[in-house]
């Protein structure tokens, strides 16, 4: 497979991926961030697969269920047809509270003939460290493995188990199931009971993708990218993963490999920033939460992510049984830029902090909380911002001034000023706004450099880098000023390559970057959009919308010349920036339509 041809699934526990063909090549259970049972996606030989085979006569075709995360992959040879409809159950208990058990359910729907087909089952626990062993039992299929650590995996099925297991043909001729679970069941599973479980899960989905506005642009990609950051959000503690997976590599064959399966702070606040304005205040507030119980003391620096159990300890280690996405060693587990210093996520943060308060003030549990976590950013912000850092990009070598990471420390005194406002702090209010314009002088003392005419990636530096388009949208500078169009311009002539954006261009830690970061090409489109080139961001747009994968998600990085996805799968950065560039142009063509009435 030489795209990320994948659907993902899940009930914000974990999730699991599906080709395009219906074979299962990657879920982690119990969690998100568990180690893998089936890891066909990072080992094509040993990493292990649930495979649903047909002969060439099928057509396979698949889709989601609209406005769910219910998959549904069709088979059919013009005569005889099926389909697989997966997913993982999520729905509303009736005591309260949501059922989420760490269980993948395929239900194969009988539609017409008699189709015939063979599983390939194949699971290979704890990453497929050691050896699994599979052994069928009167009421399911365990299996098993006594590697490094002990673990056991169980499936049930209405179909024959000694058949599944063997790999023999199966005749369909009325509805099925596989149940797939981290634990051995209490009760027994049946047809009508797993139907029932379909049903609930897909009432959950629609319920919640109903809050989401209707646009008269792109609604259905903007549903689908909702629905695929709500899949990303970690129920039990209210993180927000940076995708599913780990390892996929940004470019093939080389080593840019990591374990995206962690709370990254900034992109976790972006996505809430978006999906709190689509209206989805549960999945903010939950997250808000989080950030609350992160921060016990006043004085504490932010890491700049975080476990999804709220862990501090991220170590990396490397896989090297298993042979990676197309040979793309190493296969990492854990990330070792938690101990960078990032300064940029103070300023995204409380960008998020105020932006809830402004919508919900009336509604806030823990305003006490968010008011002293104000003051300590502040504090640290204050005391840290002429620091150089890693930056947005994470380079693992030296530190700089990266005028991305000052724009956010400007950001966070700049939204401090107003949370205190919201508040009626006042107190602090003449001490802060002094430090909020210090800060912008400096930016433009240091960032701006008029030999390159635009604003560039650190002090000092002639590199141009795609994350200073973030300027206007953080408020810092306005879309006209002449410095950002000259920015925007000056970006678009270096870092475009046909519509798409390197981050940028100089050497990192590992080399050229040789790939498109995704969310760069949105932000440059909303860049072009701001400035009033709107048909020209509305084509490169539809563009870019058209090198999603065949269910319209994105990774983290797209091929140049193939224009192949690439990167962990599916990346929140690329679905939130997508939903804002969406919402830009359907907010102006309902703006346009409603001047037109108003002339007729």
């Amino acid at each position: 497979m030489d795209n990320l041809d994948y659907g993902i699934i899940g009930n914000c526990r974990s999730a699991a991926l599906i080709s395009k063909t219906g074979s299962l090549d990657w879920c982690c259970l119990p969690e998100f961030d568990s180690s893998s049972v089936f890891a066909k996606l990072l080992d094509s030989e040993i990493g292990g697969s649930f495979e649903v085979l047909v002969d060439d006569s099928y057509t396979i075709k698949q889709r989601y269920k609209k406005h769910t995360a219910v998959l549904i992959t069709h088979f059919s040879d013009g005569k005889n047809a099926f389909e697989v409809r997966d997913f993982m159950p999520r729905y509303r208990k009736e005591g309260g509270g949501y059922n989420a058990p760490p269980e993948v359910v395929r239900f194969f729907k009988h539609i017409g003939g008699r189709p015939k087909f063979k599983i390939l089952y194949n699971p290979k626990l704890e990453y497929a460290h050691g050896v699994t062993e599979t052994h069928v039992k009167k009421n399911f299929v365990v299996s098993l493995t006594h590697g490094e650590r002990f673990d056991t995996f169980f499936m049930y099925t209405s179909f024959n188990k000694n058949a599944v297991v063997e790999g023999r043909e199966i005749e369909l001729s009325q509805d099925g199931y596989f149940l797939l679970g981290y634990n051995e069941k209490i009760i027994q599973p049946s047809v009508r009971k797993i139907y029932t479980e379909l049903e609930r899960t897909k009432v959950y989905w629609l319920n919640w993708s109903s809050k989401t506005p209707n646009y008269k642009k792109y609604n259905s990609q903007i549903s689908r990218s909702a629905v695929t950051l709500k899949l990303l959000s970690y129920d039990k503690t209210g993180a927000v993963l940076a995708a599913a997976t780990t390892s996929l590599p940004e470019t093939v064959g080389e080593v840019r490999n990591w374990d995206y399966r962690f709370c990254w702070i900034r992109d976790a606040s972006m996505v809430i920033k978006v999906i709190g304005e689509l209206g989805h205040k549960n999945v903010a507030r939950r997250y808000l939460q989080f950030i609350v119980d992160l921060i016990p003391d006043k004085d504490e620096k932010l890491q700049i992510m975080y476990g999804i159990n709220k862990e501090k300890k991220l170590t990396e280690k490397t896989l090297d049984h298993l042979n990676g996405y197309h040979g793309s060693k190493p296969v990492r587990i854990g990330n070792a830029a938690y101990r960078q210093k990032q300064n940029d996520i103070y300023g995204i943060l409380m960008d998020v902090i105020y932006e809830q308060l402004a919508k919900y003030s009336n509604d806030i549990e823990n305003g006490e909380e968010l008011w002293g976590i104000t003051k300590g950013i502040v504090w640290i912000v204050s005391n840290h911002w002429r620091e150089a850092d890693k930056g947005i990009w994470e380079f693992r070598t030296e530190d700089r001034h990266f005028t991305f990471s000052k724009v956010l420390c400007w950001v966070a005194i700049d939204r401090a000023i107003k949370v205190a406002r919201v508040f009626r702090k006042t107190r602090k209010l003449e001490k802060w706004t002094a430090l909020e314009q210090k800060i912008k002088k400096d930016i433009h003392d240091h960032a701006w450099n008029p030999s390159v005419n635009a604003f560039t990636q650190s002090y000092g530096s002639d590199y141009l880098d795609a994350s200073v388009l973030l300027m206007e949208s953080y408020g810092f500078i306005h879309a006209r000023d002449p410095k950002f169009i000259s920015t925007v311009k000056a970006v678009e002539k270096e870092l475009s390559n046909e519509g798409l954006l390197y981050r940028y261009k100089n050497e990192d830690d590992f080399g050229l970057p040789s790939s498109s970061f995704t969310i760069c090409t949105f932000w440059f489109i909303n860049s072009l959009f701001k400035i009033g080139e709107e048909k020209k961001a509305k084509v490169l747009f539809d563009q870019l919308l058209s090198y999603s994968n065949h269910l319209g998600l994105f990774s983290e990085d797209i091929d140049f010349k193939s224009k192949r996805l690439l990167g962990n799968f599916p990346q929140a950065y690329s679905h939130l920036a997508l939903i804002e560039c969406a919402i830009n142009f359907s907010k102006k063509e309902s703006e346009e339509a409603i001047l037109e009435s108003i002339r007729e």
